[in-house]
């Protein structure tokens, strides 16, 4: 028998991402594929870059889009800094400081781990004192939003403690970047790494990079080639770093990158702070109805991310039920716990695209119901009553 078509069925994406994407990046998506080399695909790479500045808040030369998801971004960044040999702190509270100490030992490089408990912000102090044992570090590396347990830390403290121990930093902001502050410039930050697919709201499988003119002149004295030839920046930067005339290095994901662009104006139309300051305004909205209902964060105010949410699960209630339900019944998906959070919390993201008023509405009244058919001891009937009081202030 033949296989058809595929079409996806229609679901509001509330999980740790990918996020609902706007028709207009979907559009965007579907107009002509021309060359990775053709002059208006060109000066598009161009205009891509002054977005992605203005999305970063940096001035760096090198900040491009790497043609592969946040992961590649994220080993772009440690194979371009580090060589076999050299010492680089990884400050882990989640799954994705763990992915990275995988890509320091798959460069040759030494890990030193500091681990912070999960849902907790990384420790300044733990860092400096790290330091102070091993100065001889090359790298601090760590995840500013971490999409496990939806805790943020304080990047700007940790990198200046970073840089008067003479090191460069590596920042994963793949859940904050377009969410939540991050100021490249301003906070000094050597490299960092992003993804397409969350606050963005394009669709999966690219990711934004930025790299100092300090970590750029790491990249040009290194002694050995980068471990990867795909995402060596010193060639990837002669298709990517230029302005006008490019070089060949690999064939872009032309359409994709359409999708990016049309993503990043949509952003840059709203203005930075606007989408900072509507990420946060539907996480108070959804604060409130979640409250009402009974139902507590793991991460303290303070160093709680806005665009995820780490709820946890009421005594009694089996996690994967409830979201196969809200999939099934409600057409939602939300996300499970990872690592040590697992069957504990539920992640629920408010990320792009899918942060609105009436997503957190929907969310909440789907998610009451199915508790309360279950038998779990909430409050009945408050959760949206309170979020729409919130939402109406």
């Amino acid at each position: 028998m033949p296989i058809s078509s595929f079409h996806p069925p229609t679901r509001i994406l509330l999980g740790p991402g990918p996020s609902d994407v706007s028709p207009r990046i979907l559009e965007a998506m579907s107009r002509p594929t021309i060359g990775h080399l053709d002059p208006f695909f060109v000066a598009m790479m161009d205009e891509m870059k002054s977005l992605l500045q203005y999305t970063f808040q940096t001035q760096n030369d090198l900040t491009f889009s790497v043609s592969a998801p946040g992961s590649a971004g994220m080993e772009t960044c440690f194979v371009n800094l580090l060589e076999p040999g050299d010492k680089a702190i990884v400050c882990q509270n989640g799954v994705f400081g763990g992915r990275m100490k995988e890509n320091v030992e798959r460069c040759g490089a030494t890990p030193i781990m500091i681990q912070d408990s999960w849902g907790k912000p990384v420790d300044p102090n733990k860092l400096e004192e790290t330091l102070k044992i091993h100065p001889d570090t090359k790298v601090v590396a760590f995840v500013h939003a971490e999409t496990s347990t939806g805790a943020q830390s304080d990047v700007k403290t940790l990198v200046e403690i970073a840089h008067r121990y003479g090191c460069l930093t590596i920042v994963d902001t793949v859940t904050s970047l377009g969410g939540s502050p991050v100021k490249v410039d301003e906070w000094k930050i050597d490299a960092i790494y992003s993804g397409s697919q969350k606050c963005l709201s394009c669709t999966p499988g690219l990711s934004p990079v930025s790299f100092s003119p300090r970590a750029v002149e790491k990249i040009k004295t290194r002694k050995t080639k980068a471990q990867s030839w795909f995402l060596d920046l010193g060639l990837v930067s002669s298709y990517w770093g230029g302005i006008g005339k490019r070089a060949y290095h690999h064939t872009a994901p032309i359409n994709a990158l359409y999708g990016l662009h049309e993503a990043l104006v949509i952003l840059q139309e709203e203005g930075i702070e606007q989408s900072w300051a509507r990420h946060d305004r539907n996480h108070q909205i959804l604060k409130v109805g979640l409250e009402a209902m009974g139902l507590s964060f793991i991460v303290d105010q303070p160093y709680r991310l806005p665009q995820l949410n780490a709820i946890k699960i009421p005594e009694g209630i089996e996690d994967a039920t409830v979201r196969t339900q809200l999939l099934q019944q409600y057409g939602i998906e939300i996300g499970a716990g990872l690592g040590d959070m697992a069957g504990k919390i539920w992640r629920v993201g408010l990320m792009g695209h899918s942060a609105n008023l009436r997503n957190v509405l929907i969310f909440l009244g789907a998610l009451e119901k199915i508790l309360s058919d279950l038998g779990a001891k909430i409050e009945v009937g408050a959760a949206t009553k309170a979020a729409s009081l919130k939402a109406a202030a």
